[in-house]
């Protein structure tokens, strides 16, 4: 049976502009800027967030601004060459990882090159729109429109347009590389400018639907993200298929039925989900972790940033094995390997919350007692060449997991989650570090054998997470004894992890009517994972109620301190959520 599942979450603002829908509309509005300015020359800065569409912008919005002159920063900016030459070592050559890179965007500008943009700019008369990546270096704007875009867009956009990466012929390249290139060296350069003229934006651009931008002004959009550091919110989900890919959500989250599989949702993910801000009926879609940059101390709490930074640190996301296949044999990197090798500040501690299972559901996790570590990483480049497969049954220990069960997976545990399971991983943000150490032989949906990163994963295998560590330290089984840390009436909440190791912990929260709940200083990312619907509602009215609904990711920020969660549906049931925060060590 179909699960109401909300899949384009709004986010309503109060007290702000209704904002402009449609290229007339927003050219209309930047007419009527550019008039207000009151002087004959202007230059009109539309700052870029790597992977926007330029030519659609050109084709529709230019002729109705009709500029005197444009300039595109690309062709003041590094050739293609030196571009990559600058970056080939933080690129490397390896199809997925990369070092993550400090570059600012001025770096990758010739100074005569700057000074040659500044001339022709003041030669010019009348209106000089200048757009691309890093338009406040080779101009002083008059007005500044920042068009911005998620990650997750572009990630498609990488793979259903043939899009390019900043600075490159990459058009055919395979999507890995292209995220990479993404990840570790643009998207980084990119957030570090709009963090910096965050301030000056005087509109924001949305450009995510071909043919169907919306903008708003600045003010009311830096007004909307201090609203959103002050209400939970849920993040816009995003789905995709896998090798391994299962059929549950397809169904209980009515997605579409010709998708062959669906293996991942992310839904906790503001680094690369989105959130729709809703301007009185004009909707605009950003970036979610653009709240986290604007107001860090109030969205996560000021021990957490000053931890963190603007890292949002938590992530929840989904994996789909049921009647799919299991998924890679993997390990994650000890932190001084991350922090070494990638230039990372943390590592991809995780934990597999057991959403919901059956009879054949499983999880391979730890290595079995008294493994040798040399003999398990010979038998797993053995299974590299094709002609071996790798005994997993001999290594690595796999347990029967139920509904509710909680697993713990630290960096350096071997793990590998089971068929017709779901997972609700509950983990920390990295989510780009899996070191696949056997994949059954599969090749990725492209056709292309998936990366097996053994060299990478051998150094970061702990073989003393063995059986005996794993069934000790690791396993919060949903039959066991917990004790109730509520002295709330009808209320029980329990401790399910994770790791004293890893630094985020989480409670679960059994109830039938209703629950109060803390924030402990720190951001709470929560999901309703026992129940049909539940409300999330302000202790004094504060911020509107919120509707969840069975499965949904949401965030409430620190600055709300205490919260309600109502049960919604039937309160004969008990009702559950998990609730993770950063454990203020």
């Amino acid at each position: 049976m179909m699960t109401i599942y909300d899949l384009k979450p709004e986010i309503n603002i109060k007290g702000v502009s209704n904002g402009f829908s449609g290229f007339v509309a927003i050219a209309e509005q930047l007419s009527n800027a550019i008039r207000a300015q009151n002087k004959e020359d202007i230059v009109l800065a539309i700052e870029c967030y790597p992977g926007v569409n330029y030519t659609e912008i050109k084709k529709d919005l230019f002729p109705l601004l009709s500029p005197n002159m444009t300039i595109f920063t690309d062709d003041y900016a590094y050739t293609v060459e030196e571009v990559q030459e600058k970056i080939k070592d933080v690129i490397t050559e390896d199809r997925v990882f990369g070092v993550l890179s400090q570059y600012t965007i001025d770096q990758f500008f010739h100074e005569n090159s700057i000074e040659k943009a500044k001339k022709e700019i003041k030669d010019s008369s009348g209106l000089t729109i200048v757009y691309g990546m890093g338009t406040t270096v080779i101009s002083v704007p008059d007005i500044i429109v920042y068009a911005d875009l998620p990650r997750w867009e572009i990630r498609c956009r990488y793979r259903d347009e043939n899009l390019k990466n900043w600075k490159t012929d990459n058009a055919d390249e395979d999507e890995l590389r292209k995220y990479k290139r993404g990840y570790f060296f643009e998207w980084g350069m990119a957030d570090r400018l709009k963090k910096k003229i965050y301030n000056q934006v005087d509109y924001l651009l949305d450009t995510n639907k071909k043919e169907q931008p919306a903008m708003i002004d600045g003010k009311s959009y830096r007004k909307a993200l201090s609203q959103v550091a002050q209400v939970p919110f849920r993040l816009v989900p995003f789905f995709d298929a896998s090798v391994w890919g299962g059929q549950w959500m397809k169904e209980k989250f009515n997605l579409d039925p010709e998708v062959e599989n669906y293996g991942w949702a992310f839904d906790g993910v503001p680094e690369e989900n989105s959130i729709i801000l809703n301007f009185k009926g004009t909707k605009i879609e950003i970036p979610a972790i653009n709240a986290v940059f604007a107001y860090p101390d109030e969205l996560l709490g000021s021990k957490v940033r000053w931890r963190f930074g603007t890292s949002f640190p938590i992530r929840f996301d989904y994996l789909d094995t049921m009647g799919g296949r299991n998924l890679s044999l993997q390990v994650h990197p000890l932190v001084e390997y991350a922090q070494d090798t990638f230039g990372i500040h943390y590592t991809q501690d995780e934990s597999y919350y057991i959403l919901e299972a059956t009879d054949n559901s499983t999880i391979y996790l730890g290595v079995k007692n008294n493994t040798d570590k040399d003999e398990l990483v010979a038998d797993l480049r053995k299974a590299t060449s094709g002609d071996f497969e790798f005994p997993d049954e001999k290594y690595i220990n796999v347990f029967p997991v139920k509904k509710h069960d909680h697993y713990s997976i630290p960096a350096g545990t071997i793990h590998c989650g089971g068929p017709d399971t779901i997972v609700l991983e509950i983990s920390a943000t990295p989510n780009n570090f899996t070191f696949k150490l056997w994949d059954w032989g599969r090749t990725g949906l492209d056709g292309i054998p998936r990366p097996v990163h053994i060299d990478h994963g051998e150094p970061n295998i702990l073989v003393e997470r063995d059986t005996d560590f794993v069934l000790e330290q690791l396993v919060s089984s949903a039959d066991s004894k917990f004790e109730n840390l509520s002295n709330q009436e009808g209320i029980q909440t329990e401790k399910t992890g994770l790791h004293e190791l890893e630094f985020i912990e989480t409670h679960r929260h059994w109830f039938s009517e209703s629950v109060v709940i803390k924030t402990h200083e720190s951001v709470n990312m929560l999901n309703l994972v026992e129940g049909t619907s539940v409300l999330v509602e302000s202790l004094n009215g504060e911020f509107d109620a919120l509707p969840i609904n069975y499965g949904e990711t949401f965030i409430v920020p620190e600055s709300v301190k205490k919260y309600r969660i109502t049960n919604a549906g039937d309160t004969n049931k008990k009702t559950a959520v998990i609730q993770a925060f950063v454990r203020n060590l």
